[in-house]
């Protein structure tokens, strides 16, 4: 699998080959975002990369659980990997996690993984995280574990840095655009996908300050000069 995932072309390929690699360890999801601050309100712009499933992450950031997250204070105070496991009484003596939140992890079969923090090579913070229903991971696993995921976000940080500028975006924010090119209002989009409107906008900041933007007019007219959207 190293070999398959350092010679992947695109961002598609390399994340079918990190999803096969996962599930190699009993991990059915793997999620690449960028790293959570304190100032973080939800989960869902972060994200640049996932196999979550959509009704998990839609409800993860309508009860604005990233606030209440065990992970985010781990990520800033260590690089080192954070584990966690949801067993049978859905408690975990090292995962803080809030009733409500473990039972949306529980009821979509979420129940122990493990988070890796990295750094781009432009000094941007990201984190890979697993998700399964297995067991906690054996060291001898989180240790091979480790290294594949530097391995994936070594090609992924390259694929990132060389592809189009289409790639810049990712698919979400690349929806919310299109939309708006069309004349929709946040509210609008926001109804379409159901999303909130807060959470469309968050998509449109970063899709601002990805293409280096000031205002949602301004993005619009490069990405129809760059041909991102047409």
């Amino acid at each position: 699998m190293s070999q398959e995932i350092g010679s992947c072309q695109s961002r598609a390929d390399l994340l079918e080959c990190w999803k096969q690699a996962a599930r190699g360890y009993g991990l059915e999801h793997v999620t690449l975002a960028t790293a959570p601050t304190a100032q973080d309100k939800i989960f869902g712009p972060l994200v640049r990369e996932t196999t979550l499933p959509v009704d998990y992450c839609r409800e993860f950031d309508r009860q604005g659980f990233l606030r209440y997250c065990p992970t985010v204070p781990h990520i800033t105070r260590t690089i080192m990997h954070a584990t966690w496991w949801l067993g049978p009484d859905g408690h975990s003596p090292d995962f803080e996690c809030p009733l409500p939140l473990a039972e949306l992890m529980r009821k979509h079969d979420l129940l122990s993984g493990i988070l890796f923090s990295l750094t781009a090579i432009d000094g941007t913070r990201y984190v890979v995280r697993y998700d399964g229903s297995r067991t906690p991971l054996p060291q001898q696993d989180i240790n091979e574990l480790s290294m594949l995921t530097t391995q994936a976000f070594d090609v992924f940080d390259r694929l990132r840095r060389t592809t189009s500028n289409v790639n810049v975006l990712s698919a979400r924010e690349l929806e919310v655009l299109r939309w708006t090119a069309q004349g929709k209002t946040s509210l609008e989009i926001g109804q379409i996908l159901s999303l909130s409107d807060h959470t469309v906008n968050a998509y449109m900041t970063n899709a601002i300050r990805k293409l280096d933007c000031v205002n949602r007019t301004q993005l619009v007219a490069k990405a129809i000069r760059m041909k991102i959207i047409s």
